[in-house]
């Protein structure tokens, strides 16, 4: 059975993540409903990275095996055609790949987006695309104190309770904090993250932003190796997964 790797964007508002759940829509059940059309036959997915509700992605990765030889043009008009009258998901790009691939266990690395809108007025066409902030923050506090998150640590602070990791070591490649006149833009890679641990950071760098904390804070708190001594969960609507290398 051929397999193909395909890379797929999704707003993910309204829908229960990635994963398929019980009734309620997910992207894997769009997806694979649309790939049982196309194929004449059930079609399982493995995806890069199961993203949370309300997560949205421009650079998805997921892998299936067809039961026929098609082309990549074929592959990605075949399937969006079926993911209609859904507008949520569609696949951008379809190649084939050899037995071996795995979305998820040959990824590299995987690199997030996260959006602030930083300003007075709330949000009218980033609705759900972003976290809207309304005081004053400094992107380049957030930048500086970032930096003591990367590299290789125990991110227990930054671990949701929930999280089923064996172990809460990572290692962050980057960590960058920008802004673009309102917007502030967070993005980060690492070859894998703790279930919420981007939004958690975001959570709590925005306490460095906002002048209530200092870097001398973010560094104990990562010491502390406890989620009580970190800041909130950022919301999903401004979390995206751009890419994935392999």
């Amino acid at each position: 059975m051929p397999r193909y790797k395909l890379t797929i964007e999704y707003n993910g508002t309204g829908l229960a993540g990635w994963q398929k759940q019980d009734e309620q829509p997910s992207v894997q059940a769009l997806l694979e409903t649309a790939l049982e059309k196309y194929a004449n036959a059930p079609c399982p997915t493995i995806c890069a990275g199961r993203t949370d509700a309300g997560v949205h992605a421009t650079g998805q990765v997921v892998h299936i095996d067809l039961e026929r030889e098609a082309s990549e043009y074929s592959i990605v008009q075949g399937i969006n055609f079926h993911l209609l009258p859904s507008s949520q998901v569609v696949v951008v790009h379809a190649e084939k790949v050899p037995d071996d691939f795995s979305a998820r266990f040959s990824a590299k690395k995987r690199c997030y987006l996260y959006r602030i809108i930083n300003r007075k007025a709330r949000l009218s066409l980033d609705h759900n695309r972003a976290w809207f902030v309304p005081e004053s923050l400094d992107a380049n506090a957030m930048h500086l104190a970032a930096q003591h998150l990367v590299g290789t640590h125990d991110f227990t602070s930054f671990r949701d309770t929930r999280c089923q990791a064996k172990s809460p070591i990572k290692t962050l490649e980057r960590f960058d904090i920008t802004r673009q006149q309102e917007e502030i833009q967070v993005v980060v890679e690492a070859r894998s993250f703790l279930h919420h641990q981007v939004r958690n950071m975001v959570g709590t760098l925005r306490l460095i932003g906002n002048g209530k904390w200092n870097e001398a804070k973010l560094v104990e708190t990562l010491a502390a190796k406890n989620r009580s001594a970190a800041g909130e969960t950022a919301p999903p609507d401004g979390l995206y997964l751009t890419k994935v290398e392999y």
